[in-house]
């Protein structure tokens, strides 16, 4: 059954640019502190990969779900090292904001 049957293409298009601007702000509103700007950019690799998924099903090409694999491998490899040094940063230091990390050196 073709996943279009219900909603079509440009719902998908929306829905994805609509999680892209929703990453976009949370990355240049709320830029003080660390985990909601790792957590937008997570928002903003999901809605590339629903983008590159629609136009695959849509295009009835399968480079999109390779696509859309590789980001959410990447995402998920980035979310994992991102929190490991923001748990170590936050023993040695006691806190993890924007304003303390900004004066690490190297």
């Amino acid at each position: 059954m073709n996943p279009f049957f219900f909603v079509n293409l440009g719902s998908y298009i929306n829905t994805s640019l609509l999680l892209f601007v929703l990453g976009l702000w949370g990355i240049f509103v709320m830029r003080h502190n660390l985990i909601i700007v790792l957590m937008t950019i997570e928002i903003i690799l999901l809605s590339i990969s629903i983008l590159a998924v629609t136009f695959s099903v849509y295009l009835d090409d399968v480079m999109g779900f390779i696509l859309s694999l590789m980001v959410l491998t990447i995402a998920a490899a980035e979310s994992a090292i991102g929190l490991a040094i923001l748990v170590s940063y936050y023993r040695l230091r006691g806190g993890i904001g924007v304003e303390i990390i900004s004066v690490l050196k190297g």
